[in-house]
């Protein structure tokens, strides 16, 4: 068996290629598409087994290298807005393990309704209870609130040494307390009073520099950032040009599988 240690690595990743694509092509699987991990950055031991893409850049805010997380990392306007809440009057408190995420879903809800999010980002009441049912001790739920009521949530992923900060609400009407960076400035706390490395906060909707979401994000993170890659790989060349075929999408399609293309899916019989 080989192992993982650093010098078995290519090994690993060879030995792994050759024995998935067996089972590939005994289970009748045509293609792959993978997302690698930012933080884990696992996609460079796999650049001889797919066709990787680079995405986009994602944000973390660094924990275990600095004192005061919040002096290095969070921009001086976002440091001055959370002075300013917290000086109002704006409260918080960290939920770990919780039982329920029915306060979070319905501020959740508003948020995607105000911004007109796609439905993709709608997630449902199965999977907020399987968080709850699957994932219960890695959660991590985050409030906010100003004179008794709930201005802001957010809903973390904790693992090891690291936080993912996966979902955020926010009421319209109280955006001019900060309740977003609020939320943030909470987690930094907690997560340094717990030992842990770094905050993940993901990337933008795109990859371009002025995505508004990430800029949000940066805030948060001004220093060292993290890449997002994906793979593919085409198990079944002989099928999957076939399948092609017989779908004929548009040559400039990005889609991965390109037979996937919505514009051009049709029924094999």
């Amino acid at each position: 068996m080989i192992s993982c240690k650093d010098g078995d690595r290519l090994a690993l990743v060879a030995a792994f290629q050759q024995a998935f694509g067996d089972y590939c092509r005994e289970n009748g699987i045509v293609a792959e598409f993978v997302r690698f991990h930012p933080v884990v950055k696992n996609h460079l031991d796999f650049s001889d087994c797919y066709e990787l893409s680079f995405k986009r850049h994602t944000i973390q805010t660094n924990l275990a290298d600095t004192d005061d997380p919040i002096l290095t990392e969070y921009s001086a306007s976002c440091k001055r807005d959370i002075r300013r809440a917290l000086k109002a009057g704006v409260e918080y408190r960290i939920m770990e393990h919780p039982e329920n995420l029915n306060a979070f879903k319905e501020l959740y809800y508003s948020t995607m309704e105000r911004n007109d999010a796609q439905a993709i980002y709608y997630f449902n009441d199965e999977y907020f209870q399987n968080c709850i049912d699957l994932l219960g001790p890695y959660l991590v739920v985050v409030e906010v609130t100003y004179q008794g009521n709930i201005i802001g949530m957010s809903l973390s992923f904790v693992c090891g040494d690291f936080i993912h900060v996966h979902l955020t609400g926010t009421l319209q009407e109280y955006h001019g307390l900060a309740p977003a960076y609020v939320l943030q400035y909470a987690l930094v706390l907690w997560g340094k009073e717990k030992g842990k490395a770094l905050i993940h906060h993901g990337g933008g909707r795109t990859g371009e520099p002025d995505d508004k979401l990430y800029l949000f994000k940066k805030k948060f993170g001004r220093n060292e950032e993290f890449d997002y890659f994906i793979g593919q790989k085409v198990w079944n060349p002989a099928v999957y040009d076939l399948l092609c075929r017989y779908a004929n999408p548009p040559l400039n399609t990005e889609q991965f599988p390109a037979y996937r293309n919505q514009s051009s899916l049709v029924t094999i019989n």
